[in-house]
Parts: structure tokens; sequence; C-alpha cells
């Protein structure tokens, strides 16, 4: 069967953007004039933001507001996807070609909307996808196959024509049962 739809994530396969995820906690710190302990951003990982923020509450005696500190994270982030995140090696080519062949296209990403969008404008990739579906907008994370349907019912493609480009073995998994 010929390939009518494609549902790419972001993070990690479009974007070289893992980067950020997996430094950002010491890299707060450090933006503060604190060294952060050893091990810190392999503790992020399984955290929430919020989580994080009382941790430098806790363990680095920050005394600004949850609030504050998530605000704080959040502006790093956002300065790096708006000005800095570049695409993953051979993606604008590789996305011309499903254009050219008249593949529709959407997204299905744990990242925020804006955070996205910002991205993917200043690289020249936005215009490619039809629609964009965050795990936020769904209210399902990719371990539930609701942002793959959601995704999928978008694109109005068959599903057996419909091909899931991810870069996390869980979500590929979810998206396999999907």
């Amino acid at each position: 069967m010929k390939l009518e739809g494609a549902i790419f994530d972001v993070d990690g396969t479009l974007l070289d953007s893992m980067v950020i995820w997996d430094t950002i906690g010491g890299n707060y710190l450090r933006s503060r004039g604190i060294t952060p302990k050893p091990g810190l951003d392999a503790r992020f990982r399984s955290m929430s933001l919020y989580q994080a923020v009382r941790h430098y509450q806790d363990e680095y005696g920050l005394t600004d507001s949850a609030d504050a500190l998530m605000a704080g994270v959040n502006a790093m982030i956002e300065d790096y996807y708006a000005h800095q995140v570049q695409p993953k090696a051979g993606v604008p080519a590789f996305l011309e070609s499903l254009h050219k062949r008249g593949v529709r296209m959407c997204l299905a990403t744990a990242t925020d909307h804006h955070l996205v969008e910002a991205a993917l404008t200043r690289t020249g990739l936005w215009g490619y996808f039809g629609g964009v579906f965050t795990c936020s907008g769904v209210g399902h994370g990719k371990d539930e196959p609701h942002i793959f349907h959601t995704a999928l019912h978008f694109l109005g493609t068959p599903k057996a024509a419909t091909c899931v480009f991810e870069d996390a073995l869980y979500s590929v998994r979810t998206a396999k049962q999907a």
C-alpha cells in the first residue's frame, strides 16, 4: 500500500532537542551561580517540573516560589526552542520528499505547542504539518493510544497507509498497538 499519512514525534525525531531535556536541571542551577550535585540531570529525567523545582528548594536552598522557579526553567527552554534547536540531519529533505509525494503529515508530541511552533517555524519545517497534537492537549501521554488515534483521525488516511515516526520505544509500542 502507498504511504498516505505520517505522524511525527518532535523531540529526538525531527529536532535535535534532547540535549535541553537532558541538561536543563543542572544548567538552570548554573545560571543561578550554583554548582549542581553529581547525577542531578539523570535524577531530573524522572521528575515533573514541579517536582524538580521542589528539589531545588529542598536540596539547594532556593527560596523563590515554585512558580518563579518554574518560570525561570521554562524561559530557558523557550529560548532554546526559539533560537537554538536545529532539525536532525536529513529531516528537511525527508519532509520535502514526503510533501512532494502528497503524504499528509501531522505531529504527535509531549512538548508544548508554542515550543514546537517556535522551533519549526524558525527552522522552516512548520508548513509541512497540517496539525499538532500534544499530550496535554489530548489529556493522555504516549503510553496510551489517544494521541495516535486523534492524529490518525485528523489525517483521514487509512491506518495501513499511515506511518508513525517515533524515537521512544514505549511510544512506538503504543502506536503499534493502536
